[in-house]
């Protein structure tokens, strides 16, 4: 989920510039609504919760084979490899640009269908590449360091097919071109400072869902693992939903129906607080959960078949 790093949280600025200062910040605060860039997946935590949840629910010899591949990683765990597929947008720019498009899918703008020739040409979308990638884990021909990294792949992509607005049928790039101004504790890093004034994030609905929803809740990894893992298991969901491309029609069909995009009388809403987040975020965690759940069947099926 990552252009977002780990962030730390403060209290906004408090209200007591003169008139001019608060102009100049309200043009700073538009200004960063403006540039605010585009974002690839769920956040880290996002992201690593799913590969901690499913890691807990993998059978022995899948896990077996799942450290065997990932012997000599940093964090040789699912959750250590989340957000391997987003970092090589710093750490390997040319190859994250390769893969930039097996994050998403864009689907009909009149349905949430998928039709491959129209919204996957050559597999590169999320949906092939999920197919793609775990043709090559379950090869045993190929290499290791190909089959490690069809692993990471898989961790990661299962994790953004499940995010709403990775397969979204508007046409604004998953919510990308939606932009908001964010009331919001957390303060960003310092690349991203210029869009914070005043208590207020410039950003869009795709960082929203992606970053905002679940940190306000103010978790760590191991803390919000916990809280998921007491659920039941496996989590509530449409069990004929079996392939990727009916998981992306999922996600496609809970922008529309849960109202990720924020209206009041018909009318699209641009200022959000954590009242959003706390509005959505128990949808976000059964896609976490939901993801999880997938991503543990298919690595058992792939790596340890009955």
């Amino acid at each position: 989920m990552s252009l977002f790093r780990p962030l730390g949280a403060r209290r906004p600025f408090p209200s007591r510039h003169g008139p001019r200062v608060l102009a100049v910040l309200a043009l700073l605060g538009l200004l960063g609504l403006l540039v605010a860039g585009p974002v690839i997946a769920w956040s880290a935590l996002g992201h690593k919760l799913v590969g901690e949840l499913a890691q807990r629910h993998l059978r022995p010899a899948a896990n077996a084979e799942v450290a065997r591949l990932l012997a000599g990683e940093p964090d040789p765990t699912l959750a250590g490899i989340a957000t391997w597929a987003d970092t090589m947008r710093d750490r390997d720019p040319d190859r994250f640009k390769q893969t930039s498009r097996w994050h998403y899918v864009n689907l009909s703008s009149d349905s949430c269908r998928y039709s491959p020739e129209r919204d996957c040409k050559d597999g590169q979308c999320v949906i092939g590449a999920i197919a793609t990638q775990r043709a090559i884990l379950a090869d045993h021909s190929q290499p290791l360091a190909a089959r490690r990294d069809a692993l990471k792949f898989l961790v990661h992509l299962v994790g953004d097919i499940h995010q709403p607005l990775h397969a979204n049928a508007r046409n604004d790039q998953g919510g990308n071109r939606y932009q908001i101004s964010l009331r919001t504790d957390i303060e960003p890093e310092a690349y991203a400072r210029d869009r914070y004034v005043g208590g207020i994030m410039g950003t869009n609905l795709h960082s929203v869902w992606d970053y905002y929803v679940l940190a306000e809740r103010g978790l760590d990894l191991r803390q919000y693992a916990a809280r998921l893992d007491r659920e039941p298991w496996p989590p509530v969901m449409d069990a004929s939903a079996k392939t990727p491309a009916s998981w992306a029609g999922e996600s496609c069909g809970l922008t529309e129906l849960r109202g990720l995009y924020p209206s009041e009388n018909g009318k699209e809403v641009h200022k959000l607080d954590r009242g959003y987040s706390e509005q959505h975020r128990a949808l976000a965690e059964q896609r976490i959960r939901i993801a999880a759940y997938r991503l543990a069947t298919l690595l058992n099926e792939t790596l340890a078949p009955e």
